[in-house]
């Protein structure tokens, strides 16, 4: 309960202080490159249920149809302004918007595609009882996932043989210890990675 009233009243006052922010970044993107400023990606949530995750759009127009993993920062897919929002985190803002519907949480694994939902065994699947998050263990760890990717020879076969098992193991040990003052740590950490 003190989890989902922290959601509800940090993700309010992010959208409220952000509004202006969000609004600049928006005209940016229009200004930038031809598609709508928000794109919307089908993920997996809690009880493995899909749901709509909001992103500002950091890639040219239905880039998605050629592959869901972004290898490098300098992916030919990604927009001018798309490297900055990617390389400061600032296309996930539009999250708190998922934070506050309920969809997420600020901590919680981060929810995943159907296409490598599917691939997960009956325990890994134990990732999605809980709301998925903004932010995760995992995801300090492997803040650095486009290079990782970018160094790969197949990139697909890397991330769901090497990546994604680690993440998912990452994350189940944050549950089976996970508690509110945890969930704080996790994000001065993730703020704490962000800032370097």
């Amino acid at each position: 309960m003190l989890k989902r009233t922290f959601d509800i009243i940090f993700s309010f006052l992010g959208l409220l202080l952000l509004t202006p922010f969000i609004i600049i970044i928006s005209i940016i993107i229009k200004a930038g490159s031809t598609g709508p400023a928000f794109y919307i990606q089908s993920r997996v949530g809690r009880n493995n249920k899909d749901f709509g995750l909001y992103k500002f759009r950091s890639m040219k127009k239905e880039s998605d149809r050629s592959g869901l993993l972004t290898v490098g920062d300098r992916d030919p897919r990604i927009t001018g302004a798309g490297y900055y929002l990617r390389k400061y985190k600032l296309d996930e803002i539009p999250q708190l918007l998922n934070v506050f519907k309920g969809d997420m949480s600020f901590v919680g694994p981060r929810p995943e595609v159907r296409k490598y939902v599917v691939l997960y065994s009956e325990e890994q699947m134990k990732v999605l009882n809980v709301r998925p998050g903004i932010t995760d263990p995992a995801s300090i760890k492997y803040r650095n996932e486009n290079e990782l990717l970018a160094g790969a020879e197949n990139p697909e076969k890397y991330y769901v043989n090497e990546i994604m098992p680690d993440k998912i193991r990452i994350n189940l040990e944050y549950l089976n210890d996970r508690s509110f003052f945890s969930d704080v740590k996790i994000i001065l950490k993730t703020l704490k990675a962000l800032v370097k």
